[in-house]
């Protein structure tokens, strides 16, 4: 009897619950709070669940000396839903990823080759810094501002983690030059010289 009812109830839970997997984004759609709409499933194929780019970018473009190649959602959609992401940071000689957030999302940096330089600051104004070299891991927790600086002669190159599909950020510098704020609040909040903004908002586009 007891072997009947098992088997009842597993029938019962396989034939009533409808378990998604995934949810692979369709970029056509609009993107919604709670991510891309689905592609159907049985328009699917492997392929849709492997990502082929994540190769060394160019470091000239900017004037941090970096590429930042993603796979996040937009450029990976297999990802959508999953709270998880990566990304390549390519490195020239003297490349920095300046001091930047991520409001709600962990990182993980592993070293592929160089040495980088790596820290964040925790809330109490904690610095935690070291230098990576090829293999080492570094967390970096969410929220909390963090950099890495290429340490050594050579490039250096990194992998990037992410728990969530579309991680965002927000870097310290654009965030005070690339905008239209008055030089002068710029100034009274971070005590700079307003000839020195001034300078890096023409760097960064920024205006006022």
């Amino acid at each position: 009897m007891i072997h009947k009812f098992l088997f009842l109830f597993a029938f019962f839970l396989l034939s009533t619950s409808q378990a998604q997997d995934f949810c692979v984004a369709d970029l056509k759609s609009a993107q919604t709070p709670s991510g891309y709409p689905c592609k159907s499933p049985k328009t699917l194929t492997v392929d849709d669940f492997v990502f082929s780019n994540l190769r060394a970018g160019n470091t000239s473009a900017n004037p941090f000396k970096i590429s930042l190649t993603p796979a996040f959602v937009d450029e990976f959609p297999a990802v959508n839903g999953l709270r998880l992401s990566a990304a390549r940071l390519d490195m020239d000689v003297g490349g920095v990823v300046p001091m930047h957030s991520h409001s709600n999302t962990n990182e993980l940096l592993i070293v592929l080759s160089g040495h980088i330089t790596a820290g964040f600051i925790s809330s109490d104004n904690t610095v935690f810094v070291t230098t990576l070299s090829k293999g080492k891991v570094m967390v970096f927790p969410q929220g909390l501002l963090h950099f890495q600086i290429n340490a050594g002669g050579g490039k250096a190159s990194a992998f990037l983690s992410f728990n969530s599909e579309n991680p965002g950020a927000q870097i310290l510098d654009l965030a005070l030059f690339s905008n239209n704020l008055d030089s002068s609040f710029v100034g009274k909040t971070t005590l700079l010289d307003i000839a020195q903004i001034k300078k890096l908002k023409r760097i960064f586009g920024g205006r006022g």
